[in-house]
């Protein structure tokens, strides 16, 4: 198993890459969002890849960061979306995003990537919300992101988060938006619900 490729980026197309390493030319398929995130030709790049093995071909999917990756990976083994079509969903929304419309069960958020209809946006976040955990969808969730207009000190515990999305949720804030509000408070670690609440509200 492949888990990354580093080496020199010598082609970028829509939809593919070429890195050399040690003289081999990896093509690696990655989503058309990477495309504008990536070094110039002749410089070095990392990608975190999977390897899907059919019959008739190995294939190298690529990322740039380990939670697209896992992402990827999660979509992947939902029923009816193959590596192509997991592949389209990153290209045209970020991981971040995908987790948002799972946990606000936006359908159509999922179902506005290419080949991905209704039905089967609905398969993805049936499948997959058990798996989505609200520390995730806290600033501290993937190393190094801090959202913008966001304190960089601790979190409250992610009990206090979920009950102040859904207090919000009550309020008649769609779930989606109740969640980037509350992302968008500057935490503190003590904060209480009615706390973090008050101040997602000025974020609405």
């Amino acid at each position: 198993m492949i888990r990354f490729v580093k080496g020199t980026l010598v082609f970028a197309g829509e939809g593919e890459v070429i890195v050399e390493n040690n003289g081999i030319g990896l093509g690696i398929s990655v989503p058309m969002s990477v495309a504008g995130q990536l070094p110039s030709i002749g410089e070095e790049v990392m990608l975190y890849t999977y390897m899907n093995v059919r019959e008739d071909a190995m294939q190298l999917f690529g990322f740039l960061t380990p939670e697209d990756l896992k992402m990827y990976k999660l979509l992947i083994t939902v029923n009816g979306i193959g590596p192509k079509a997991g592949l389209g969903i990153m290209g045209a929304m970020s991981s971040y995003d995908i987790r948002y419309a799972i946990m606000a069960g936006d359908a159509k958020a999922i179902a506005r990537a290419p080949g991905i209809g209704p039905k089967t946006a609905g398969k993805v976040i049936l499948e997959l919300k058990d798996k989505m955990e609200w520390e995730d969808m806290l600033p501290e969730g993937e190393a190094g992101h801090v959202p913008e207009g966001n304190g960089a000190g601790s979190v409250p515990p992610a009990e206090v988060v979920q009950d102040a999305v859904e207090a919000l949720t009550v309020l008649g804030y769609p779930k989606m938006e109740a969640v980037k509000a509350v992302r968008a408070v500057e935490f503190a670690e003590d904060m209480t619900v009615e706390e973090l609440l008050k101040q997602s509200l000025k974020k609405m």
